[in-house]
C-alpha cells in the first residue's frame, strides 16, 4: 500500500509521526495477504500492526489474546483514538455478547478481542461476517516449548482451515527458536514471512543482586521514587501478600495480585494500579497481568524467574514509552532449588529444567547482560550496552582466545550434537562410557583441555554461550550450537575476553542510591494531575489519555496551538479535538504563572537569544534554523518578549486590520484560550502563527 496513506492514518488514528521499526514492512505483508509471524519485544509496538490494517481492510479484525483485563485496555485506547471495538470473554454477561455480536454482524465494529475459549460465541456468525485479518496474540502460548503455554490455543489451527484465504498474524513478545518454528507448525501457517525484531530495549537498566534484606532494598528503592509506579514479581501468593503487606506499613500503597485472590478483587488492585490510584503491585510470575500500562517505571524480581523468556517479558513491562527505567533481579539459591521441584513435574521437564539452568547461568553472569539477553533471541551484537550492573562496574578480564578456540573446536568435532556436560568430558579427555560408546576419544582434540578443571571448563563454556560464540538448542536435546561469532574466533583471529568467576559479595555502597529528586509542581507533574483528573471522568486508565512520554515532550515543547499540539508523539486528530484545548491551556496557564521568575532561569535565556536575533535583523527563518528550533516556537518566543514589553515589531506580521478583525472575533468566541476556534472562525485565511501573534498585540493593548 501506498506509505503516504499509511503514515498518513498512523498520524491521524493513532498519533505517531512514524513507525517503528519492521511495523511498516509487517503491515504492508499483512496487507498483501501473506500468513505472518511477528517477533517484536514487550514495548515494540505489536499492536500497530494489526490495528492499523484493520483500519483499511474492507471487513473485520479479530484478535485473539489469552489476557482478558487487558482486552478492555487495548479497546479503551482504540476508543479513545476514535476506532470502532469491542471485546467478547467470560466477563460479560450473555446480553452484552450478544448485543456486541449483533453489532458485528451490522459491520459496526472494525476490531473484536476474543479470549480463545470464547472463541465458540462467533462459530454460529462466522459465516455471516467478513473476517479480513486473524491476529493471534501471545502466540507463544500454543507451543509446549515455550514460557507459557495455554491449553486452549492448541485448537486455533483450525481458523487456517476454515479461513484458508484469510491472512493470519501471529505474534509474540518472546520467543526463542524452538518455539517460532512450534507456532508456525500449530497454526498451520501457509508459508509465512518471519520477522524478528531487535530485542534491544536501550531504556531498561538491568541488574542482579544476591538476596540479603531484600524487603530492606526494596523498600529503600521505593522510597526513593515516590512518584513512580513499579512492579515487584514473586515465586508464590502468600510472598506478594506478606511483601505487599510490609510496603503498605512503610507507607507504601501497596497490593498483592494472584490467581487465587477474587476475581473483583484482582480487578479492583488492577484497575487502580493502571489509574495510578496504586504504587506498587507484588505478583506472582505464574499469573499473567495482561497490563498495557505504559508507565511503569521499574520492575523487580524478589525471586529467580525460571527461564529466560519469562523474565524479559516481565521486565519489559517497564518503559514501554520509552524512557528511563529500572530492573532488578535478585538471586538465591534456595530459588533455584524450588523452581528445579516445578520444573522436574511439569510439562517437557528436560526442556524447562535447561532453561531454568540458562536463567541462573545469567544471573552469574561476569558480562554484558544485555549481550546475553539478545543473543538468546538470536540477536548478536559486539558492543557492550554501558547500561547494566556488569558494564558499571565489569570484572577483570584476561585473554581466553585459545581457551575459547579449544571449547568451539571441541564442539564442531563433536559436529554439534553434544551438551555442555559432554563437551566438558571431552576437553578434560574423560574415560567414561558415554565418551567410549561414542569413541569420542578417538578424535583429534579429544582432551586438549586436560589441565583445566572440570568446574571451570563448565564456567568458561557458560561465559561462551553468555558472548554470544555458541548456543543451547533446547528442542534438540539441549545441544550447543556454534553461531556466527565462533567463526570470528577460529577463523578470524578474534580476540575473547574471559573472567574467572569469584563468589558475589553484596556491595552495600552500591546500594545506597542518591536521593532522587522529585520537581513539585513542574509542568509534567501540572500535565500528569490533569490526566489523572480526566481519566478519572472517562473512567479509564491514565495512559489512555497520553502515555509519560508524551507529556514529557509536552513539557519540553510547550504547545500551545493546535498545530503545535499535533505535534506531539501520540497525539492525532481525535485526541486534538477530545483533549488539546485543556492541555494547552495548561501549558500556558503555567507558564503565565510563572513570568515573574522566568527572567533569572534558563528558560528566560532561550528568549533572550531569539529577542537579540530578531533585533539584530535575523527573520524567523534564520531564527529558527540557527536555533534549531521550529517555527511556530520562534513566534511563540516573539509573542511572548512581545507581550513582556521587549522592542519587538509586530507589524510586519499582522497588521492593525487584522487586529482589529481577530478583537471581533474574541468577542464573538467569548475569549477561547486555544487557537483553533480563531482558525475556524477565519475558515484558514489566518495563520495560527498571524493568530498567536495578533492575539500578543491584544493582550499588551488591554494592559495598557
Amino acid at each position: 500500500m501506498n506509505s503516504q496513506i499509511l503514515h498518513a492514518k498512523l498520524k491521524e488514528n493513532f498519533g505517531f509521526e512514524k513507525f517503528r521499526p519492521n511495523q511498516e514492512t509487517i503491515i504492508n505483508t499483512v496487507l498483501s495477504g501473506q500468513d505472518t509471524l511477528a517477533i517484536m519485544p514487550t514495548g515494540g509496538g505489536k499492536s500497530i500492526c494489526f490495528q492499523l490494517p484493520a483500519l483499511v481492510l474492507p471487513g473485520i479484525t479479530i484478535v485473539i489474546s489469552p489476557l482478558i483485563a487487558l482486552m478492555k485496555d487495548q479497546v479503551d485506547s482504540l476508543k479513545a483514538n476514535g476506532i470502532f471495538a469491542c471485546y467478547i470473554n467470560s466477563s460479560q454477561s450473555s446480553e452484552e455478547q450478544q448485543f456486541y455480536i449483533d453489532n458485528l454482524k451490522s459491520n459496526r465494529f472494525k476490531l473484536v478481542y476474543i479470549a480463545p475459549e470464547s472463541l465458540s460465541y462467533l462459530d454460529v456468525v462466522f459465516n455471516e461476517l467478513t473476517i479480513s485479518l486473524i491476529a493471534i496474540d501471545e502466540a507463544h502460548c500454543i507451543s509446549s516449548w515455550g514460557h507459557d503455554f495455554r491449553p486452549a490455543y492448541t485448537n486455533l489451527g483450525y481458523l487456517k482451515s476454515r479461513f484458508p484465504s484469510t491472512p493470519v498474524l501471529a505474534l509474540t513478545a518472546t520467543a526463542d527458536k524452538a518455539t517460532r518454528t512450534d507456532i508456525i507448525k500449530q497454526l498451520k501457517l501457509n508459508n509465512p514471512k518471519t520477522f524478528v525484531a531487535s530485542f534491544d530495549r536501550k531504556n531498561l537498566s538491568l541488574e542482579v543482586r544476591p538476596a540479603l534484606d531484600r524487603i530492606k532494598q526494596i523498600t529503600d528503592f521505593i522510597e526513593k521514587r515516590p512518584n513512580e509506579s513499579g512492579i515487584v514479581y514473586c515465586l508464590s501468593r502468600k510472598t506478594t501478600e506478606e511483601l505487599a503487606d510490609k510496603l503498605r506499613k512503610k507507607g507504601i500503597l501497596a497490593k498483592a495480585y494472584h490467581a487465587g485472590l477474587d476475581n473483583k478483587v484482582r480487578a479492583k488492585t488492577q484497575d487502580e494500579f493502571i489509574n495510578d490510584d496504586c504504587q506498587v503491585v507484588c505478583a506472582t510470575i505464574a499469573f499473567g497481568m495482561g497490563i498495557d500500562k505504559s508507565n511503569v517505571r521499574w520492575v523487580v524480581h524478589y525471586n529467580l524467574p525460571k527461564n529466560i523468556e519469562g523474565y524479559y517479558q516481565e521486565i519489559g513491562r517497564a518503559g514501554r514509552d520509552g524512557l528511563p527505567s529500572e530492573t532488578i533481579l535478585f538471586e538465591s539459591y534456595a530459588d533455584v532449588i524450588q523452581l528445579q521441584k516445578f520444573a522436574s513435574e511439569g510439562l517437557n521437564a528436560d526442556v524447562q529444567l535447561a532453561k531454568l539452568e540458562r536463567m541462573k547461568q545469567y544471573a552469574d553472569a561476569l558480562s554484558c547482560r544485555r549481550k546475553i539477553l539478545l543473543s538468546y533471541f538470536g540477536e548478536l551484537v559486539t558492543e557492550n550496552c554501558g547500561n547494566c550492573d556488569i558494564c558499571k562496574k565489569p570484572p577483570i578480564f584476561f585473554d581466553g582466545t585459545i581457551l575459547a578456540q579449544k571449547a568451539l573446536s571441541a564442539i564442531i568435532r563433536l559436529q554439534q550434537s553434544e551438551p555442555l556436560a559432554v563437551i566438558v568430558d571431552f576437553l578434560r579427555g574423560s574415560k567414561n562410557a558415554y565418551i567410549y560408546e561414542k569413541n569420542y576419544q578417538m578424535l583429534k582434540t579429544y582432551g586438549i583441555g586436560a589441565d583445566i578443571s572440570w568446574y571451570d571448563w563448565n564456567q568458561y563454556l557458560i561465559q561462551l554461550i553468555n558472548l554470544g560464540y555458541c548456543e543451547i538448542a533446547f528442542h534438540q536435546h539441549n545441544k550447543i550450537l556454534l553461531t556466527p561469532f565462533a567463526k570470528k574466533v577460529l577463523f578470524e583471529g578474534e580476540k575473547v575476553k574471559l573472567t574467572t568467576v569469584v563468589k558475589k559479595v553484596i556491595d552495600k555502597n552500591a546500594v545506597k542510591e542518591e536521593k532522587a529528586t522529585v520537581v513539585k509542581n513542574s509542568l509534567f507533574e501540572k500535565l500528569r494531575r490533569l490526566r489523572y483528573e480526566i481519566a478519572q471522568e472517562e473512567e479509564v486508565p491514565a495512559y489512555v489519555i497520553f502515555s509519560d512520554a508524551a507529556l514529557r515532550q509536552m513539557e519540553i515543547v510547550r504547545p500551545m496551538s493546535d498545530e503545535e499540539f499535533l505535534l506531539i508523539d501520540g497525539v492525532g486528530k481525535v485526541k486534538l479535538e477530545k483533549y488539546g484545548s485543556e492541555f494547552i491551556n495548561a501549558i500556558i496557564e503555567f507558564y503565565k504563572s510563572k513570568k515573574s521568575s522566568t527572567k533569572t532561569t534558563k528558560e528566560s535565556n532561550t528568549y533572550k537569544v531569539t529577542l537579540e536575533l530578531f533585533q539584530n535583523g535575523a527573520s524567523v527563518q534564520e531564527i529558527a534554523s540557527k536555533r534549531k528550533l521550529g517555527l511556530s516556537t520562534v513566534v511563540s518566543h516573539l509573542a511572548k518578549l512581545y507581550v513582556d514589553g521587549h522592542n519587538v515589531n509586530l507589524s510586519q506580521f499582522v497588521s492593525a486590520k487584522e487586529v482589529a478583525r481577530l478583537q471581533k472575533a474574541q468577542t464573538v468566541l467569548m475569549n477561547p484560550n486555544a487557537l483553533k476556534p480563531y482558525f475556524d472562525y477565519f475558515e484558514g485565511e489566518f495563520s495560527y502563527d498571524k493568530i498567536r501573534l495578533g492575539l500578543a498585540v491584544i493582550e499588551k493593548n488591554n494592559k495598557k
